[in-house]
C-alpha cells in the first residue's frame, strides 16, 4: 500500500550479468525509492494528498500519528477541510473573498483556492482529530499538475504549530509584564520625585530666608548657607535629570511642538548662565542674539537642552575662557546652534562615550560637579523634537557642540512666554491696600516656609488651611484676594477643589496658584489646562514666588475694579 506509505516495492538485486550502467540506474532508482518512503513515512510531517476535487489519496504516517485517523478512515471518503475547525474555514472563506474579490465557497476550495490558481499559500487553522482534540497547525497547499500543466491533485504539508503558540503566548506575557513594569517604574519615578521635592521645598525655602534675612548672616553663616543653597540646587538638578531620561526611555516623557521664537529663548539663556560663567571668569558671547529664526519645537525643552550645553561649555572651559554661541541655517529646512568653548578638548575615544548615561564628558578626575546625564537627555530631547546633535573637538582646541532643529514657516505672531507668564511688575510694598492670600497645604514645613516669606511683605495677610474642603469653606467666609493651592491633599486634590472654587460665584474670579512637587511639563501642563492662575513647583525659588503673587494681586484687583459708567450704560 504505497498511498499509505507503509510498504514499498523492492527490486531484485542486481546479478553478475548486469551490466555498470543498469547497476548505477538501479542504485538510483533504489535510492529514490528509499527517499519517498522515508518522506512518507516521516512522523514530524502530516503529508496528505487529494485528487483535482479534493478527496484525499494519500494519509502519511505522520497525519495518522498527529490526528489519529487511520489512512483507511479518511482515504477515498473525506477531503482536508472535514477535519479542520469549520469555523475557521468559514472566516477563511469570507477573508479571501474579499482579499480577492470573488466569492469562495467554505470547504475546500477555501483551503485551495490560492493553490489553484498558482499563488504561494500557507494558512493557519486548527486541526481536529479522531479523538475530538485540537491542535493548531501550520499547512503549505500546492496544487499538483499533469505534463499538460492540469491540476490533477493538491499536495498539504502540515506541521504541529503549538510550539509557536506557546512562545508567542509566552512573548505576548513577557510584553504584557514589560509593559506594566515599565509603568510602575514611571509611577515610582514620579512619586520618588514628589517625595524629594517636597523636603528639598523647605531645606531651600529656609535657607533662602535665613540669607535674606534682617540681620544679615555672618560670613561663616553665609559660607554654610551658600554650601547648603548650592548642594540642594544640585540634588533638584539631579532629580530633574533623572526623571526626565527615565520618561523618555519610557516613552512617557510628552513635548509641546509649536513654532517659536528663538531669540527669546537664547536671550533667556544667556541671562541663566551668565552668573555660572561670571564666578570663573569666563567670557559668554551671543553672536547673533537677535537672530531671526522661528523653529518648531517645544519652547521648554529647547531652553532646557542650550542651558546643559551652556553649563558644560562653562564647566568643562579653562580659567578666563570664552563661550561663543553662533547660529547658521543649514540647507533649507534647519538651523544649526553651535556652542565653543575654549576648553581642553575632547579625545576621539572620549567623543565616542559622550552620550552615554553617568559619562562625564572624559572628565571623572575633575572636582566640578555633574553627572553625565545631562548630554543624555539632551540628545534624547533633540531626536524627539526631529532634530540632530553632534560634537567637534581637538585635545588642546576646545569642542563645539551643536544641535540642529527644523525651521517653520509660520510667521505668525508668537507669544514673548510659552507658559504664557506675564512679565510681573513692581511689588507693591508700600501699597496702601492689604490683601489677603490663603495657603491651603497639609506639609507643616511647607506652612512654615509660606508664612516666613509673607511676613516679610506687609501688604499681605495669609490665611491657612490644611485640606481642600476646609479651604474651600474659608475662601467662601474670607473672600481673599488670591488662594495659593497644594495638589496633593487630604481628601479632595487641590485640582478638585479649584474646580469648586470655579463653579461658585462667590469664588469663581479669585486667581488660584498652583504650588506643587508635582513639576513634571505634563504635570504643569495639565494644571493649567485645569484652570489654575499660574503653576508653581517645588522647591520655591523666592523671587518667582514673590513675582508670581503681585502678577496674581494686580489680576485679582483689575478684576474686582467697579465697572465704568460707558460699561454699565
Amino acid at each position: 500500500m504505497l498511498l499509505q506509505g507503509k510498504n514499498e516495492t523492492r527490486l531484485p538485486a542486481p546479478d553478475a550479468t548486469t551490466t555498470p550502467v543498469a547497476s548505477a540506474s538501479a542504485d538510483v532508482l533504489l535510492r529514490t525509492r528509499a527517499l519517498q518512503t522515508a518522506i512518507l513515512g516521516s512522523a514530524n510531517f502530516s503529508i496528505i494528498a487529494t485528487d483535482a476535487a479534493g478527496i484525499i489519496q494519500l494519509f502519511n504516517v505522520g497525519a495518522e500519528r498527529m490526528l489519529g485517523y487511520k489512512a483507511a478512515d479518511v482515504v477515498n471518503k473525506i477531503n482536508p477541510s472535514d477535519i479542520h475547525d469549520p469555523a475557521e474555514v468559514i472566516a477563511r472563506a469570507e477573508a479571501l473573498s474579499r482579499e480577492l474579490a470573488t466569492v469562495i465557497s467554505p470547504g475546500f476550495e477555501a483551503l485551495a483556492f490560492k493553490a489553484s490558481r498558482g499563488i504561494e499559500d500557507i494558512y493557519e487553522l486548527t486541526y481536529i482529530c479522531k479523538d475530538g482534540s485540537r491542535f493548531p497547525a501550520i499547512v503549505s497547499i500546492t496544487a499538483l499538475r499533469d505534463d499538460y500543466n492540469e491540476i490533477i491533485g493538491y499536495l498539504l504539508i502540515g506541521t504541529h504549530n503549538s510550539v509557536r503558540k506557546q512562545v508567542e503566548l509566552e512573548l505576548n506575557s513577557a510584553v504584557t509584564f514589560a509593559d506594566q513594569a515599565n509603568l510602575a517604574k514611571s509611577e515610582f519615578l514620579s512619586s520618588m520625585s514628589h517625595e524629594l521635592r517636597t523636603p528639598l521645598n523647605a531645606i531651600l525655602g529656609f535657607a533662602q530666608l535665613i540669607e535674606g534675612g534682617v540681620p544679615p548672616p555672618t560670613i561663616p553663616q553665609k559660607r554654610s548657607l551658600d554650601q547648603i543653597l548650592k548642594a540642594g540646587w544640585y540634588l533638584l538638578d539631579l532629580i530633574n535629570e533623572i526623571l526626565d531620561l527615565a520618561q523618555i526611555e519610557s516613552g512617557k516623557l510628552s513635548l509641546s511642538v509649536e513654532p517659536i521664537a528663538l531669540a527669546e529663548v537664547m536671550r533667556e539663556s544667556k541671562a541663566m548662565i551668565e552668573a555660572q560663567a561670571d564666578k570663573r571668569g569666563i567670557r559668554v558671547v551671543f553672536r547673533q542674539l537677535d537672530v531671526p529664526f522661528r523653529i518648531q519645537a517645544d519652547r521648554t525643552r529647547v531652553k532646557q537642552i542650550l542651558i546643559n550645553l551652556l553649563s558644560n561649555a562653562v564647566k568643562y572651559n579653562r580659567e578666563g575662557g570664552t563661550v561663543t554661541v553662533e547660529c547658521a541655517v543649514t540647507g533649507t529646512e534647519r538651523v544649526r546652534i553651535s556652542v565653543t568653548d575654549t576648553g581642553e578638548g575632547l579625545t576621539a575615544e572620549q567623543m565616542t562615550q559622550l552620550f552615554q548615561p553617568f559619562n562625564r564628558l572624559g572628565q571623572e578626575g575633575r572636582v566640578g560637579e555633574g553627572t553625565g546625564i545631562g548630554l543624555v537627555v539632551c540628545k534624547r530631547l533633540v531626536e524627539l523634537m526631529g532634530g540632530l546633535i553632534g560634537v567637534r573637538s581637538a585635545v588642546g582646541s576646545g569642542s563645539v557642540f551643536w544641535i540642529e532643529l527644523n525651521l517653520t514657516r509660520d510667521q505668525q505672531l508668537l507669544r514673548s512666554d510659552a507658559d504664557g507668564v506675564v512679565p510681573a511688575s513692581g511689588r507693591a510694598h508700600g501699597a496702601a491696600s492689604t490683601h489677603t492670600l490663603l495657603y491651603v497645604e497639609d506639609n507643616p514645613a511647607n506652612l512654615m516656609l509660606v508664612e516666613d516669606l509673607v511676613a516679610r511683605r506687609p501688604d499681605i495677610r495669609l490665611l491657612t488651611a490644611r485640606d481642600g474642603m476646609r479651604g474651600i469653606d474659608i475662601a467662601l467666609e474670607s473672600h481673599p484676594d488670591v488662594i495659593l493651592m497644594d495638589i496633593n491633599l487630604p481628601g479632595i486634590s487641590g485640582v478638585e477643589a479649584l474646580r469648586l472654587l470655579a463653579a461658585d460665584h462667590r469664588t469663581a474670579c479669585i486667581p488660584v496658584i498652583a504650588l506643587s512637587a508635582n513639576a513634571g511639563p505634563r504635570d504643569i501642563a495639565k494644571g493649567l489646562e485645569a484652570g489654575f492662575f499660574r503653576y508653581l513647583t517645588k522647591p520655591i525659588k523666592v523671587t518667582v514666588f514673590m513675582n508670581t503673587l503681585d502678577e496674581a494681586m494686580k489680576a485679582a484687583s483689575i478684576e474686582r475694579q467697579p465697572a465704568s459708567v460707558e460699561e454699565l450704560s
